[in-house]
């Protein structure tokens, strides 16, 4: 009987191995942590306009991650050509350090959208969304027509920048003031497309750089 059938045989061996396998894995993810200075990419001025989102932009994202947006779109691009080749520049941690919760991951049913603010014109993404076949005939995304007639609340906007303020993003007090204003009026779909224009577009890359230095 083989070692890996005796496991199998042995409910107490097999819990004892695999307490053993997770340990090893949770020390090789958090000791680096102990010494390394910061886990974002260091990035010159000339690169860096790392932001918080704006008003519409947080309620975008809500609207992103309401909609359950990211279980077919992730928001990382990978270090391998054919990523790099089809989406642009591999992700970088800064990139998402305002982000609670992030948006990483490799489930793919649609493409990556890490990189898609500035792709598509508004109109593009306004219909692409209210009916995603008319402009990519195969298409698997639901409709989402009724999110331009959904009002934003604009009584819940400060208070999530408030909440975000604790976690280390950096609001300021002429943010909280203007938040209500700037989202008045507006519906779900500006805030969505507000959002997804935004996508990949604070960091000014370098063409030849490696940023995992």
């Amino acid at each position: 009987m083989s070692f890996q059938e005796k496991l199998e045989k042995n409910i107490w061996g097999f819990i004892a191995m695999v307490a053993i396998v997770v340990s090893i894995g949770g020390i090789v993810e958090i000791v680096p942590l102990f010494y390394l200075d910061t886990t974002m990419e260091k990035l010159n001025k000339d690169e860096d306009s790392i932001h918080p989102y704006t008003a519409l932009q947080l309620e975008g994202r809500d609207v992103y991650i309401r909609e359950g947006c990211y279980l077919c779109h992730s928001q990382m691009i990978r270090p391998f050509r054919d990523e790099k080749e089809r989406y642009g520049h591999y992700s970088l941690a800064v990139e998402s350090k305002y982000d609670h919760p992030f948006q990483w991951g490799s489930k793919r049913t649609g493409p990556d959208l890490a990189r898609v603010g500035g792709k598509y014109s508004d109109e593009w993404q306004i219909q692409h969304l209210k009916a995603p076949r008319s402009l990519v005939p195969e298409s698997v995304m639901p409709n989402y027509a009724f999110l331009a007639e959904a009002q934003l609340d604009d009584t819940l906007t400060e208070r999530k920048m408030h909440a975000l303020k604790t976690v280390g993003v950096p609001y300021t007090e002429d943010d909280f003031k203007t938040a209500a204003t700037a989202v008045h009026g507006k519906t779900e779909m500006d805030a969505l497309v507000s959002y997804l224009q935004v996508l990949g577009t604070m960091v000014k890359f370098q063409e030849g750089r490696d940023y995992r230095e």
